[in-house]
């Protein structure tokens, strides 16, 4: 028994020291795994500490994060002191949260970042939803990125979506969430967000679309506002005012799931029409591109705010744009697909008027200042001033016929020549064979010359077509080469700049009085305006006619019917009007008598002040050949009604 016992009790031993191995094994095996297990962790931590220490090695400099507008303002100012234009603008004036109604980041935090209060700068749940939202569609559909990365993404980042940029923009949230605090994250990001329509920051994009402070937004308009920053360029109110719209109200309905508005006061809200307001420094844009041109050229790198001075008068724009839809809709012309151009300038070569085209919104080609086109007949005004400066008189008489010189033999518009007229006549019905007889007895080279004195600075022909036109010109340069008709025969330099100072006080360009040059002689000026006077009266020009104001003026028309002008002056100002397409292609019928001359007409007549015609006063019209008349001469057609422009304005688009 006792050996049984001795038996029972070693076998209980070799059990327990069985268990126990077991055990040990068990609990190594414990340890094994959690010991794997944290080096996995450490080598995964210091996997993405070495990844973020690699996308962090390039980060931007965060100092300038809350400088605005660091670019210098350019401040245009017209000639009545009015600012046209605030290059820099766009960047907005800072606004501090509390000068906000409270609605206006509800609106945005309803639909951009509901849980911007309670995250760290990013929302896990929302970036797996995003997740699984995008994979669902087979793309990228929905965005999971909160407030503040988007902040870091806007103010230091592009938008290249690469794993490197997410990164960058991770790392930089969760600094901007332990540097700022949530309402200094939040006034940032209205400061620095796009709206579209190149505003940058809340109160510009609300000045912008509203024509106010961000302050005085209302509860709807701050739902649109806040509706596109899904989609700024799309939902821009002002190219996509129905979607903008859609989006405003989808805005509305977060606001009320959030919790920010109730739903009576919503249903409200969203009955009442959202009135967009024009920019406030959206006039004139031609003239205002081509001003910023000239200002770099005339300020050179200057790193400071500027204001700029210039020529630019809102009332003469207002006349000719008033003007130009007038006189298109009253042409009897095809003018569906030709181009427009206008310039208006006083008798010191000051620019206060610029039309470059139809519409800017669709081509931004400054035709008034880019376009260089044939001037055809509106050249020959200065033929017929060499003539005068070499002792010729208007009532010699000259030979209309066939002329030939060498190899070329231009002919008359409409192949009709008329025998023995006078100079003066020549000119009025824009004659070319008598034209080119003039030019070959003066010379050439008198007749460049009188060009260059009266300012023409481009290519001049050597040949005999140099008579008609055949050097390419710009309406603004025209403009400056017939000013001395207007001035007594001065030549001047067109501008539109008088002043450039900085905001201090600084002149950095001042243009100071006129410098007049004696460009031809007073006689000989006299002699050419009563002859262009007379193309008003009752020649080519008919159609250009101001009631009340003597009208000195020609016609223009290049080969083909390629080009139309009318370039003249009344009441000291000079118009030079262009019609063409941009193409060079033929218009069907368009002479400078026609199209050019009405339009000159409309603008000209709104922009003068209005004179008491008395209707004893004989026209100017010579008797023996009132009724003869030519191709070019459009009927007189009256003023059309300023109340109808609306409409006409509507109908260009």
């Amino acid at each position: 028994m006792h050996g049984r016992m001795v038996k029972k009790r070693k076998r209980l031993e070799r059990n327990q020291r069985s268990r126990g191995q077991r055990a040990g094994v068990v609990s190594y095996g414990y340890f094994q795994l959690i010991a794997d297990a944290g080096v996995f962790c450490l080598i995964v931590l210091l996997g993405l500490a070495a990844l973020f220490a690699y996308f962090a090695r390039d980060l931007p400099d965060t100092n300038q994060l809350w400088h605005y507008n660091a670019a210098p303002k350019i401040t245009l100012l017209a000639v009545d002191g009015s600012p046209m234009r605030i290059q820099g603008e766009s960047a907005g004036a800072p606004v501090r949260l509390a000068e906000l109604p409270s609605f206006v980041p509800e609106a945005i935090l309803a639909v951009e970042d509901r849980n911007f209060y309670h995250h760290f700068g990013m929302n896990p749940v929302s970036v797996v939803r995003a997740l699984i939202v995008n994979v669902k569609n087979g793309g990228v559909v929905q965005g999971g990125s909160t407030i503040t990365q988007q902040l870091a993404k806007n103010v230091f980042l592009n938008s290249d979506r690469t794993l490197k940029r997410k990164a960058q923009e991770l790392l930089l949230a969760l600094w901007l969430e332990q540097k700022f605090t949530k309402e200094e994250i939040l006034t940032l990001y209205l400061n620095r967000v796009y709206f579209g329509a190149g505003a940058y920051g809340i109160d510009a994009a609300s000045y912008r679309y509203f024509g106010k402070s961000a302050r005085d937004l209302k509860i709807g308009e701050a739902a649109v506002l806040a509706g596109l920053l899904k989609a700024p360029s799309r939902l821009a109110p002002t190219s996509n005012p129905k979607d903008a719209g859609r989006r405003g109200r989808l805005v509305i309905d977060q606001m009320v799931s959030a919790g920010f508005l109730d739903p009576a006061e919503a249903a409200v809200i969203v009955e009442e029409p959202i009135l967009l307001s024009s920019s406030r420094f959206s006039a004139a844009p031609y003239f205002i591109d081509y001003a910023l041109k000239q200002l770099r050229m005339l300020s050179g790198e200057i790193d400071a705010d500027l204001v700029v001075r210039t020529t630019f008068d809102p009332s003469v724009q207002a006349a000719a744009e008033l003007g130009l839809v007038a006189g298109l809709a009253m042409a009897r012309d095809n003018l569906s697909e030709t181009q427009t151009a206008a310039v208006i300038v006083n008798a010191e070569g000051a620019v206060l008027a610029m039309i470059g085209g139809r519409d800017y919104r669709t081509s931004q080609f400054n035709r008034a200042v880019q376009a260089k086109r044939q001037p055809g007949s509106a050249f020959k005004p200065f033929v017929f001033l060499a003539a005068m400066e070499n002792g010729y008189d208007r009532n010699d008489i000259v030979l209309d016929a066939p002329v030939s010189i060498g190899n070329w033999s231009p002919d008359n518009y409409g192949g009709k020549y008329y025998g023995e007229v006078s100079l003066s006549q020549a000119l009025v019905r824009s004659l070319n064979g008598a034209t080119v007889r003039v030019q070959e007895s003066v010379g050439r080279t008198a007749v460049r010359r009188v060009a260059r004195e009266m300012g023409w600075s481009g290519k001049l022909n050597p040949g005999p077509a140099l008579a008609l036109g055949v050097d390419a010109i710009s309406p603004l340069e025209l403009a400056g080469v017939y000013a001395p008709f207007a001035n007594g025969g001065f030549r001047v330099e067109t501008h539109v700049i008088d002043e450039i100072a900085t905001t201090d006080g600084d002149i950095i360009f001042s243009r100071g009085g006129p410098v007049f040059e004696q460009a031809a002689s007073l006689d000989a000026i006299n002699e050419v305006n009563a002859m262009m006077r007379n193309v008003v009266a009752w020649g080519t020009g008919r159609a250009a006619a101001v009631a009340g104001y003597e009208v000195a003026g020609k016609t223009g028309t290049s080969q083909d019917s390629r080009d139309g002008w009318f370039a003249g002056h009344a009441g000291g100002l000079v118009c030079v009007v262009w019609v063409g397409r941009d193409d060079n292609a033929p218009m069907e019928g368009v002479t400078g008598g026609r199209a050019p001359a009405v339009i000159w007409r409309e603008i000209m007549a709104r922009t003068l002040p209005p004179r008491y015609v008395s209707p004893m006063v004989a026209p100017l019209i010579a008797p023996e050949i009132v009724q003869e008349t030519t191709p070019e001469i459009a009927p007189e057609i009256p003023v059309i009604a300023d109340d109808l422009i609306a409409d006409l304005l509507s109908a260009e688009g």
